[in-house]
């Protein structure tokens, strides 16, 4: 705790109350308590708190102190009486409100959170937003939403402040308030991006598509290098059947460093299924993808990996997870992809030696040593399949298909060595895993 608490124990002072010779008890009892709850002995603690209360009932910081021992107990009771004891005979400490603020909302005590906390704000605005958000929890929304304006008058708009407005409109339904504030933000600071796409967003989300499209035209006048605008300009566009100019939308978006990979692989997914429909535009596509590949976002290049591969189409879905590797050569997720792919387009050789470099990063993910193994049996190498995945097996952790798979290649493995036996045996392991799952 900051010193400011324990200046409120001065034992450097010449006793002025009762204590008498009971003033090197207290202080002895005072820093075994200090002692024992820094090494979380909490109850000890407890105990040298009690004894300096019995000796003198008139400082604040003990009862607080002993409130923190009782909350690490558990003595959910017994640790807010003594907070609120602490509170009680220093009111304007606010560190002894902001404890007992945190108790309440630790017990989800809303309503005497919220009381602590209106204490709370007096010493600190920072508490408002705190105070919003309990008004907010205890469906006070009208009270909230006076306090988010007054914060964003002083202070400008916050995400977090957005968030706890956004809740309070869609609990009460208020769309209108929601819209109106917007376009207030709008018309204050009409130089601001973000206030323009905010207020797309919600148009759009009410189906009032004119003036969405009417905001994003009014955001381009005053910034015509906008590259968020685009996300919603493309869609209207395609709406509206104006192909070229979607098109060129869509460019700037998967361009784009400022926008995230998940928003370029929704646009270029909405372009995709309108080319299933209109394959005239397939080049257009194709250039888009390859200027999202060209971006060096690993990230957007994987989604466009996945979404091939969801898709069936296993070609386009390797080329991309091959770029992503370039971009992020160790990422599990695309060499297990990757690896997995070698293998359905019988690229054993390649596949072989990609697992190879992959065990060297991950010696214990049973998958490599599996794909390492039925490469190696496809290749004839039937020592270094089984070399690998006697190693794997041991990696298998609650998984009896893969525990199967390593039996059938471990079968193969023995019967191109020619020992029968030990391939019947693990080719039966197989069967047995199989007819019981």
């Amino acid at each position: 705790m900051p010193h400011l608490n324990y200046a409120q124990v001065d034992f450097n002072k010449t006793p002025d109350d009762d204590l008498g010779d009971n003033a090197d008890e207290f202080q002895e009892l005072f820093y075994e308590g200090l002692k024992q709850k820094g090494i979380e002995n909490y109850d000890k603690a407890a105990e040298a708190f009690l004894k300096c209360i019995a000796l003198d009932q008139s400082i604040p910081v003990l009862y607080f102190e002993l409130g923190k021992c009782y909350n690490s107990l558990n003595n959910y009771s017994s640790a807010e009486e003594a907070l609120k004891k602490a509170v009680e005979k220093d009111p304007d400490n606010e560190w002894f409100l902001d404890e007992l603020y945190g108790f309440y909302a630790s017990q989800n005590e809303h309503e005497k959170a919220l009381q602590t906390v209106k204490q709370l704000v007096e010493y600190h605005p920072d508490y408002k937003e705190d105070l919003a958000a309990l008004y907010v929890r205890t469906e006070q929304y009208d009270a909230a939403l006076l306090i988010l304006d007054e914060m964003d008058a002083e202070y400008g708009v916050s995400v977090s402040r957005d968030i706890l407005r956004n809740r309070i409109y869609e609990a009460t339904g208020r769309k209108d308030d929601q819209i109106k504030n917007l376009q207030d933000r709008v018309e204050s600071n009409p130089e601001k991006e973000a206030n323009y796409l905010a207020l797309i967003f919600r148009y759009s989300e009410n189906n009032e598509k004119e003036k969405a499209f009417e905001t994003a035209q009014a955001l381009l006048k005053i910034n015509p290098d906008s590259q968020m605008v685009h996300l919603a300009l493309y869609k209207f566009y395609l709406d509206d059947n104006e192909i070229d100019k979607a098109i060129e939308s869509m460019k700037i978006v998967v361009k784009s460093p400022e926008i995230k990979s998940e928003a370029k692989l929704k646009v270029l997914t909405d372009f995709v299924n309108f080319v299933g429909e209109h394959p005239e535009y397939e080049g257009d596509l194709v250039e888009a993808t390859a200027m999202a590949s060209n971006t060096n976002d690993s990230k957007t290049v994987i989604e466009l990996g996945q979404y091939y591969l969801a898709k069936g189409d296993k070609v386009k879905a390797l080329n991309y997870f091959e770029e992503a590797l370039k971009l992020e050569p160790n990422n599990f997720s695309v060499l297990n992809n990757i690896l997995l792919l070698y293998i359905d387009f019988e690229k054993y050789d390649i596949a072989e030696k990609v697992s190879n470099g992959a065990l060297e990063n991950y010696p214990s993910q049973p998958i490599f040593y599996l794909i390492n193994g039925v490469s190696n049996n496809a290749l004839n190498k039937p020592q270094n399949a089984l070399d690998a995945l006697e190693i794997g097996l041991d990696y298998i952790i609650d998984d009896v298909h893969m525990e199967a798979d390593f039996y059938k290649q471990m079968s193969k493995a023995y019967g191109s060595l020619n020992n029968t036996v030990k391939a019947k045996a693990f080719s039966d392991k197989a069967k047995q895993i199989q007819s019981t799952n």
